[in-house]
């Protein structure tokens, strides 16, 4: 059994394997399942990151200061979540570097907000070595309501098919 762990085969395939670039085409669509961003989330991410900043860590503060109300997430938070689902659905095992992108976080989000992100892919195509290509993408993170509270667009280096 040894070199055989989770290995594909025609006989049993290994699912949740991510997009190669040369099987997406411009335009191509898709969505990622929601993920609650929770009050835990944010004191492990803040406290993780160095960013205990009040309007983060203390809730009388927060009531009493913000005009939000509630306990707010940090943008970078809000990004991090996205790229996770992201990573769930569309990377594993195929992406090899994540080169760049344009962030803007557009509205808050408050801790027991559901994201989930929108992806169109803009550009898929080949770099001068095999074996991998460059992929953008265009992404919303959208809330329960259907708001669109963040959007970037980033270029990724991509495993081609084998």
């Amino acid at each position: 059994m040894s070199g055989s762990y989770n290995k594909a085969s025609p006989e049993m395939p290994v699912m949740g394997v991510g997009l190669y670039w040369d099987d997406v085409k411009a335009g191509q669509r898709f969505q990622t399942l929601g993920r609650t961003i929770t009050e835990t989330d944010i004191i492990n991410f803040v406290s993780a990151t160095g960013m205990v900043e009040e309007m983060f860590t203390n809730i009388e503060y927060i009531q009493s200061e913000s005009r939000m109300g509630a306990r707010p997430v940090p943008g970078s938070l809000v990004f991090c979540t996205a790229e996770g689902l992201l990573m769930q659905s569309t990377m594993q095992r195929t992406g090899m570097a994540f080169l760049e992108c344009d962030l803007r976080i557009l509205k808050p989000t408050l801790a027991g907000d559901t994201v989930h992100v929108e992806c169109e892919v803009v550009e898929a195509r080949a770099t001068s070595r095999p074996g991998r290509g460059l992929m953008r993408t265009f992404n919303k993170v959208v809330n329960q309501r259907g708001e669109v509270v963040a959007t970037y667009n980033p270029l990724r280096m991509v495993k081609s098919r084998p």
